[in-house]
């Protein structure tokens, strides 16, 4: 799996759960609101001030290491 500016926050958690931390530390506290299950990581990224392709690096370096 690749994760991409249009993947909705709420399915990579549903996913594989050991992203909920990233987006954690990384200032997304809000991973159980309504908006999560519909909002992309570009979007959350837009909303709370972070930089998008930072912790889109991030999520895809921990998923190529679990292969």
């Amino acid at each position: 799996m690749i994760v991409t500016k249009d993947t909705i926050v709420g399915d990579i958690v549903y996913q594989d759960e050991g992203i909920a931390p990233i987006l954690m530390s990384a200032g997304l506290h809000c991973l159980g609101c309504a908006l999560a299950s519909g909002e992309t990581i570009e979007e959350a990224c837009i909303v709370h001030g972070m930089d998008c392709d930072t912790l889109l690096e991030e999520i895809n370096n921990y998923l190529q290491t679990k292969g």
